[in-house]
């Protein structure tokens, strides 16, 4: 049996719980969760989920992102977006590949890619 003595950081996750307001940009090496409001732009070298309480104003960065509150912003998800029934999204978004439950609001474009370079949307495109 193969055992990984030294854990990555990608299985740490960061919790933004109700009640919590961050303004300014939030980075980590590992996932992230938000269930409470963020007034800046998020970056997560893993999974980025934004719980259905959750509020966002600002860049989202991540491996695979899902939504299930409301998101103000440029979504960048590298691997998968997911739009849960009650998600928000106003903003536009990139990604590989698309979920959109039924139920989800989005207003922005979209870019899909299955390529292997990940060029990022910047705020100003």
């Amino acid at each position: 049996m193969k055992t990984n003595i030294n854990r990555s950081a990608m299985e740490e996750v960061t919790i933004i719980s109700s009640g919590v307001v961050i303004e300014g940009k939030v980075s980590s090496n590992g996932n992230v969760r938000v269930d409470g409001t963020v007034k800046g732009d998020i970056t997560a070298q893993g999974n980025l989920t934004v719980g259905e309480h959750g509020s966002i104003q600002g860049q989202l960065t991540g491996e695979t992102v899902s939504i299930g509150g409301k998101v103000e912003g440029t979504v960048n998800a590298k691997e998968k977006l997911v739009l849960e029934s009650k998600a928000v999204l106003k903003g536009d978004l990139l990604t590989k590949i698309l979920v959109v439950e039924a139920g989800a609001m989005f207003e922005g474009k979209s870019s899909m890619s299955s390529q292997s370079s990940f060029k990022p949307i910047s705020k100003g495109e």
